[in-house]
């Protein structure tokens, strides 16, 4: 007969929006295991499995720390219930906790305050209008303060358990996903075998409960800075997004995929949060907030583009393309090999082609061409990494350039790429940069079209593979050309290219002298004009990410402003809680140039 030897949950704290699918092992009728479902539309021998979810609430409620979100908290700032902070972001487990976070903490006063004055609702990005000051209260008292409602609704009398505890039924699937009422509650599971004829249980249920579910730990929303000195609020659709003509945003972001977020890798970050499932979630949250035109992300595993991010953007009106990694080196399962996936706004965009670069396909060609017989081997060992670039071209559905130009229309060409992390391999990175930025003069050569350059480079500022992006050639006694153990980067003479790239985000140091310009100046370095850092780990803090255009053709309206560690809290690294990637994301504004400037 069919049995449950055992049941567990693959995390230890249950989260809201995060799916819970319990792992379930079977015995089948012939003694061999399983963890294949047994449902009630297909039974097994005349059995299926029946599950149930419930919520178990007691008259003894409990607050969530803001900070520490798997820690009950024990004070309540009284500042952010007068200032009409949301009010999960008021707790606290102790005041040293507190008084770390207060720096971060103080913004949500100015912000709400800013928002009252301007009488709007604080929004998921918000635009920089925020003013005034905030002062933290802290309560203690023998129960939270609750400000003007309760923190989680009344408890709903339906089933008695043991100890005075109130079962409440949530689910009657194997999967279920917390709610804000489930919030500071624990969760109970249950498994049962079921006669599929008599409808009655066989044998005892199978049950686990879980810890406290906690609240989605959120960032500080990030804002959008304008650079360029238009009024970026007046040009603003009803959904925050950029109205005016001939203006978009892009999104470049590596998400960090789930086959290198390992507990060993990044041990500092609690292991619920490092979970796919938790993961997934966060960044689409992120993702969907900044309401990018396009977007641009690396790391994505082929199974979670088809099975996750296509169909979740989707929902939002985005267009998927997706380029994986080659797969000559890679060894595991085909389907977690990771890849470039670019999406765009169907109202604002449409695909008009794309072009795949594998540089894989390049190493091939260049040893053919250049490395002796005896050499090719170890040539394509050293070239042969599976990285990928991803271009699209897109035409624009937005804009005045018909009524400029009659018959012409508003092309984008998008570049997406991921270049090879490994440090010792300089020739590498230069060598696959150089390749994508050859094939993009083609492009530009054969259309009047304005382009990004969007992607992790794994190359900080001034290294040899930046220098070419930003500046178009390389000094030909740059120590990183030291490194060409192959000789493929020789001469150094044809290093060169003619993009008239910039990275948006050196906009910055070009701002005015206003206090806003002066805090974002703090987080860029002033040798390269980029920012201190897009990647931050316990190990490595620096940048690698950039968005480039031509600019000659584009000028940058706004940007996302850049994080700094005060704003990754203290003593935390990437990723974590808040940020579920080890890198940030970028975001930049753009406006197509009329034709007779260029």
């Amino acid at each position: 007969m069919l049995s449950v030897i055992r049941v567990h949950l693959p995390s230890e704290i249950p989260i809201v929006g995060c799916e819970l699918t319990p792992y379930v092992l079977l015995r089948r009728p012939d003694k061999t295991p399983t963890s294949d479902d047994v449902p009630e539309s297909a039974p097994l021998e005349g059995h299926f499995l029946k599950y149930r979810w419930y919520r178990v609430q007691s008259d003894k409620k409990v607050a969530i720390c803001s900070v520490h979100p798997s820690e009950p908290a024990t004070l309540q700032c009284l500042g952010c219930l007068k200032s009409k902070v949301p009010l999960s972001k008021s707790y606290h487990c102790s005041t040293k906790c507190f008084s770390d976070a207060w720096q971060h903490h103080r913004v949500l006063h100015e912000r709400a305050a800013s928002a009252a004055t301007e009488g709007n609702d604080e929004e998921e990005l918000l635009r920089l209008n925020s003013s005034g000051s905030g002062s933290g209260i802290l309560s203690t008292s023998g129960s939270l303060t609750n400000g003007s409602s309760s923190v989680y609704p009344a408890s709903i009398t339906q089933k008695t358990g043991a100890g005075g505890e109130t079962l409440v039924e949530v689910g009657c699937s194997k999967t279920y996903t917390p709610m804000a009422d489930d919030i500071g509650h624990v969760l109970k599971f249950e498994c049962v075998v079921v006669n599929a004829e008599t409808k009655q249980n066989v044998g005892l249920s199978c049950t686990i409960l879980t810890s406290r579910v906690i609240p989605a730990p959120s960032p500080s929303p990030r804002r959008l800075i304008p650079v360029s000195g238009a009024d970026v609020i007046g040009h603003l659709d009803s959904n925050g997004r950029p109205l005016s003509m001939g203006s978009f945003t892009v999104l470049s972001y590596n998400i960090l995929a789930d086959t290198y977020a390992s507990s060993d890798l990044y041990s500092y970050c609690p292991t619920w949060a490092l979970t796919w499932t938790y993961r997934r979630q966060n960044l689409l949250r992120e993702i969907v907030k900044y309401r990018a035109d396009i977007v641009c992300l690396q790391e994505v595993q082929n199974d979670h583009f088809d099975e996750f991010f296509a169909p979740e953007l989707d929902k939002h009106g985005y267009q998927a393309l997706f380029k994986r990694k080659t797969n000559e080196v890679f060894v595991g399962n085909t389907n977690t090999i990771d890849g470039c996936a670019t999406f765009f706004r169907r109202d604002r965009f449409s695909h008009v082609k794309k072009y795949e670069v594998e540089f894989n396909k390049a190493a091939q060609s260049l040893t053919e061409a250049l490395i002796p017989i005896s050499q090719k081997k170890a040539a394509l060992n050293r070239l042969v990494k599976d990285n990928v670039a991803l271009i699209v071209v897109l035409e624009a559905k937005f804009g005045n350039q018909a009524a400029e130009n009659p018959g012409k229309r508003q092309l984008l060409c998008v570049a997406n790429t991921h270049v090879n992390v490994s440090h010792e391999l300089k020739d590498v990175k230069l060598w696959q940069v150089h390749t994508l930025l050859k094939g993009l003069e083609k492009i530009a050569a054969s259309a009047d079209i304005p382009m990004l350059v969007c992607g992790d480079f794994n190359t900080v500022p001034a290294s040899a593979p930046h220098s070419l992006l930003a500046m178009g050639k390389i000094d030909p006694l740059h120590p990183d050309l030291m490194v060409d153990p192959l000789g493929i980067l020789r001469p150094h003479t044809k290093l060169t290219h003619q993009l008239p790239l910039v990275s948006a985000y050196s906009s910055f140091a070009r701002m005015g002298g206003s206090h806003i310009a002066e805090q974002q100046r703090r987080k860029m370095d002033p040798a390269s004009n980029e920012p201190l850092f897009t990647n931050c780990t316990r190990d490595f803090i620096g940048t690698l990410d950039y968005i480039f255009y031509t600019a000659d053709t584009l000028t940058v309206e706004s940007l996302l402003e850049l994080l700094d560690e005060e704003s990754l809290r203290k003593d935390t690294a990437l990723p974590s809680p808040e940020w579920s990637s080890d890198h940030i994301a970028l975001l930049a504004e753009f406006r197509c140039m009329p034709r007779a400037r260029r």
